[in-house]
């Protein structure tokens, strides 16, 4: 099984940028000060829950992760551009260094934007269509 050791910071970084990046992007995709609350909980909520609990010890090392790898007053273009960038980083560097992590990946980065999207009413056409960006730039698409 692969570990953080098996990765460059700069790819490491990427790693986490696109799980946490994932679920900001889904937030301002239908922007609601009043959900940004919810959402920023769902997520850290999502992503603790893999530390201890996280199929393979790459996944429970990448739900260390704390904190935002964006400023609060990123714009959501930023987010999203820098988002997407992240993802295809980090399967390029799964598919390359740890193949057999690279599901495991999706799922969390997947189920964590899924959980965001939920957070405060159910999922809205802006969070969807982020999503489906998500997907895209994990090679599901």
């Amino acid at each position: 099984m692969a570990s953080k050791t098996d990765f460059t910071e700069e790819e490491w970084k990427a790693l986490e940028k696109g799980l946490m990046g994932a679920g900001m992007f889904v937030s301002v995709s239908d922007p609601d000060f009043t959900d940004t609350f919810g959402e920023a909980g769902a997520l850290a909520k999502h992503v603790a829950a893999h530390r201890e609990g996280g199929e393979s010890e790459l996944i429970r090392e990448l739900a260390q992760v704390h904190g935002s790898p964006f400023g609060f007053m990123a714009s959501a273009e930023k987010v999203e551009v820098e988002t997407v960038a992240a993802l295809r980083s980090a399967v390029a560097a799964l598919t390359a260094k740890a193949p057999d992590e690279l599901e495991a990946y999706r799922e969390l980065v997947l189920s964590a934007a899924q959980q965001v999207a939920e957070a405060r009413g159910g999922e809205r056409p802006g969070e969807t269509a982020a999503i489906q960006k998500i997907k895209e730039a994990l090679g599901l698409q």
